[in-house]
């Protein structure tokens, strides 16, 4: 609905989808619905809230977290006042309402996200606000409901938002071993790192009438493939004719349809589950603390030079790790790893090239290898579709992961890529959804995971393979939760600004080092790496060596909580307190 006025204020309100002028009271009455075409009007959190707990059972969650402003980022305005800006138009801390209630008697965690405030963007008070929310579900038994609404990761927090993605799914993945149900209702619009995370990776994905969800959104797509949308693209009733998603619900049925489910959920659940519960926070910390120490490398060739990387440009950084001649994954299986052996397709009907994965040999040791692979000529990269993986891409990297952990077998992954494929098919095949169970299934694995961005980290479709036990960075790669180029076509005047956003998203190894994203730098020699390959291959297998061999001796139940723990410290308590960039 379009009108000038403050809702609040409105007698009258004109439907976006029929453009009739409705009187505002009726329109309220009937759940914000336009009685003459259905359209469903974007709701804020407190007025979702209100159509779908019972009556005085709402009890809201603290959402007080330390003021963060991890990066000091500043587009044409600066961050902390974009903040501030959504905090007065809204009423709200963040971007998520979290409480518990009851829905038809059923006591339920919520978390409620409100499209309103900077586009219902995935920052870390907002993933740490979820988890909480998750955490206490577990802590009450009781189901976890998420009300998703988000144009994506808050690109103002860089790589840091990215990390959410795999916070929030291993409180879903602890709710999930402990037999306790969660949802998921996608409202208009759920995009981004939202969908490709625990928008998707939940028990059940509902979706409000009109709703559209996707990876990647309909004007990015027309932008990188030239082509007309289909009718009714990521629509809700298209989310259900390509089979991700359980039903599709009217606004007026939504409620009913949550008790109902709730209902029977409660009713086949086992009075208690054999899953231990987790340890208090405390202690969770200290084994992270332990954790770290831990893998820590004890051998000096893991950090290649003795000195300080050279300082480089974040822009001329970037165009390194685009560089055509930089060493791709297969490059790296010729050279680091002994005795590939390639394993091909999803076992659903593709095998996608952007993945290569199988089983390899590291200094004697059998390991499964896992990267995205480009190419070096114009052929190779069209070949390899630059490295973009489809879903079935992901698939096959997760059907891998799993066969490493039936056989013991450590993963390494191998990451460069500038994204997930943004295509048309991508998205009729569950790209998001792709995405998300290889996140969830990550922070679960019980077999060591190491992780290295060798060029370009790109987004979600990096994440996909880089929730890791040790992330390690080469010195000239990137890791980032958007383009340059795509962050300023959004928050600068034009593309032109790709520079300037390239330093405020900290995007380079050294950034992400003191941020905690990556554990390690390697260097690469003082060229580049494409310059001397041979030099690169010698120093990246001396760091994943000194690396995997600590995690080897580590029992898998405390490999899974060690993981855990690595990624639940980007809350926003932890990230507010930091102040290595400044």
């Amino acid at each position: 609905m379009t009108a000038t006025a403050p809702r609040e204020e409105q007698l009258w309100s004109r439907c976006a989808g029929c453009a009739s002028l409705l009187y505002r009271k009726r329109l309220r009455r009937n759940l914000d619905v336009c009685p003459e075409c259905g359209e469903h009007a974007r709701l804020g959190a407190p007025e979702r809230l209100r159509q779908l707990v019972d009556p005085g059972s709402l009890r809201l969650l603290s959402d007080r977290l330390p003021e963060a402003d991890p990066l000091d980022f500043v587009d044409v305005l600066p961050y902390p006042h974009r903040l501030t800006g959504a905090r007065a138009s809204t009423g709200l801390a963040e971007g998520v309402v979290c409480a518990t209630a009851t829905i038809g008697g059923h006591p339920v965690a919520l978390a409620v996200m409100d499209f309103r405030f900077l586009g219902g963007s995935l920052g870390c008070a907002v993933g740490e606000l979820i988890t909480r929310a998750a955490e206490r579900a577990l802590d009450d038994r009781t189901p976890l409901v998420l009300i998703t609404a988000s144009g994506g990761a808050r690109m103002q927090e860089g790589a840091l938002s990215l990390m959410q993605m795999a916070t929030v799914s291993q409180a879903i993945a602890a709710l999930r071993e402990a037999g306790l149900l969660t949802v998921s209702v996608l409202t208009d619009p759920t995009y981004g790192g939202v969908a490709a995370s625990f928008a998707t990776n939940t028990d059940l994905v509902l979706a409000e009438s009109g709703a559209r969800m996707g990876f990647a959104g309909p004007r990015v797509i027309r932008q990188i493939t030239g082509r007309a949308l289909p009718e009714g693209f990521q629509t809700a009733d298209f989310l259900l004719r390509h089979g991700q998603v359980d039903m599709v619900v009217q606004r007026r049925s939504l409620r009913g349809r949550l008790m109902a489910l709730l209902a029977a959920t409660r009713a086949g659940r086992p009075a208690r589950s054999p899953v231990p519960r987790q340890e208090p926070a405390s202690h969770r910390e200290r084994l992270a603390d332990d954790g770290t120490v831990l893998a820590r490398p004890t051998d000096p060739a893991a950090e290649g030079d003795a000195g300080t990387p050279a300082v480089r440009d974040a822009w001329d950084t970037v165009r390194m790790a685009r560089h055509p001649g930089r060493p791709t994954t297969l490059d790296y299986l010729d050279s680091v790893f002994d005795g590939f052996v390639e394993l091909h397709g999803d076992r659903l009907g593709a095998d996608c090239p952007a993945i290569v994965g199988g089983v390899a040999r590291l200094a004697g040791r059998h390991v499964m290898v896992i990267g995205h692979q480009k190419g070096h000529t114009t052929a190779e990269l069209v070949a390899r579709n630059f490295g973009m993986a489809s879903p079935s891409g992901h698939r096959k990297a997760l059907r891998l992961m799993r066969l490493a952990a039936r056989l013991g077998l450590p993963v390494v992954t191998l990451v460069d890529t500038p994204g997930a494929d943004p295509g048309v098919s991508a998205e009729e095949q569950g790209q998001a959804a792709a995405i998300a169970e290889n996140i969830l299934t990550l922070t679960v694995l019980p077999t060591p995971v190491l992780a290295v961005i060798t060029g370009e980290g790109g987004s979600g479709g990096a994440l996909a393979l880089a929730v890791a036990d040790r992330v390690l960075m080469l010195e000239n790669a990137v890791y980032s939760v958007i383009s340059p180029e795509g962050c300023a076509a959004i928050l600068w005047p034009d593309r032109s600004a790709a520079p300037q956003a390239a330093r405020a998203l900290r995007l380079t190894a050294p950034d992400l080092r003191r941020l905690g994203v990556v554990d390690e730098v390697v260097s690469e020699p003082s060229t580049a790496a494409h310059d001397d390959p041979a030099e690169t291959a010698q120093r990246l297998r001396a760091a994943l060596l000194a690396n995997l061999l600590p995690l080897l001796d580590v029992p898998p139940a405390m490999l899974v909580r060690l993981r855990r723990q690595r990624f639940r410290r980007f809350g926003a308590n932890r990230v507010g307190a930091r102040a290595g960039l400044r």
